[in-house]
């Protein structure tokens, strides 16, 4: 091959690849420019959004080693996950209520449920587990001395309202977090951002939660509900560090070592994608990642009225304190 042949091979190839990086980046700067935007240039959260999905936290065995599925998979997992549900209209006999140890009470209906129609689509395709990382799709195991601590039902005691849930004393939901994961119903979020301060308020319970931007975190000694968030931008991403959690506000066992970081990026007009990932040597043999959808919503954020229809509390009280009359006779 001459002189000439390799000039002009290697002038071809450099050709190519500058159009196709000139390509990409017109492409990736198109998408960019697509996205809402706040006065100060960074992307703008602002807005009303739902994070439902049928999606499990953990891949469950059927599809262990498979991240994604195609959409022929995943509509038949689909219909079989609604006609379970179908099948439990009305009643306690599902899994969920069986841990909380409340069979034959009856239950809501299907129709107050929201946990979307199916499984997440992330970058186009289906996925079967909000767990990314380890890859396996599952949360790692809990290390010895925190197993004897998540065992512990703690919120079930009967002799003083103190020593229910903190969601049955309308006190703070799991949805607030962080991490903000989606349960049966209620899964919508108000954003509010300002150069200084994000606000979210979550629909169930209205929990409001502040991230300070660009400060500094509390004392170790000031504990909160939701921990103490503190916000930077990374680029386009908005990048929320959290701790200083409450000793009662555990997240599947943590402990107030628990450190989450959350990422929250603008991908398009109606997708922000929402990564968290979880740290607590006290409680996990290694940190954990997830990640899910948030999809943007035109209807309002509805008045949560929880304390006002809260007799549930109530009837568990006194329903304890009968008990205990009948085993006096």
């Amino acid at each position: 091959m001459t002189y000439r042949a390799l000039i002009t091979i290697g002038a071809t190839a450099a050709l190519a690849v500058a159009t196709l990086s000139a390509q990409n980046k017109a492409a990736s700067n198109s998408s960019s420019s697509k996205i809402p935007r706040a006065a100060d240039g960074h992307p703008s959260l602002d807005g009303i959004w739902s994070n439902a999905t049928r999606t499990p936290l953990e891949r469950p065995a059927e599809f262990a080693g498979k991240v994604t599925l195609t959409d022929a998979e995943a509509r038949e997992w689909e219909m079989k996950e609604h006609q379970a549900w179908q099948d439990l209209d009305g009643t306690s006999e599902g899994p969920l209520h069986k841990t909380k140890g409340s069979e034959g009470t009856g239950a809501y209906n299907i129709l107050f449920y929201d946990m979307g129609n199916g499984l997440m689509r992330v970058d186009g395709v289906k996925r079967t587990s909000m767990v990314i990382d380890p890859p396996d799709g599952k949360i790692p195991p809990m290390v010895p001395a925190a197993r004897g601590r998540f065992g512990r039902r703690a919120g079930e005691g009967v002799d003083d309202v103190k020593e229910r849930g903190l969601s049955e004393r309308c006190i703070i939901t799991s949805m607030a977090g962080p991490p903000m994961l989606p349960t049966l119903y209620n899964n919508n979020y108000q954003i509010v951002q300002t150069p200084d301060t994000i606000m979210i308020m979550v629909e169930e319970i209205h929990d409001v939660r502040l991230i300070h931007m660009n400060a500094q975190h509390k004392s170790a000694n000031v504990r909160q509900w939701m921990g103490d968030s503190i916000g930077h931008w990374e680029g386009d991403t908005l990048v929320v560090e959290t701790t200083n959690f409450t000793p009662q506000t555990r997240f599947r066992g943590s402990s107030t070592d628990l450190k989450v970081t959350e990422r929250f990026t603008r991908v398009d007009e109606k997708t922000i994608l929402y990564k968290a990932t979880m740290e607590d040597p006290s409680t996990w043999t290694r940190p954990w990642t997830l990640e899910l959808p948030f999809i943007a919503q035109t209807s309002p954020i509805y008045e949560y009225a929880c304390h006002e229809g809260n007799y549930a509390i109530e009837d568990i009280l006194g329903g304890a304190r009968k008990i205990e009359a009948g085993e006096k006779k």
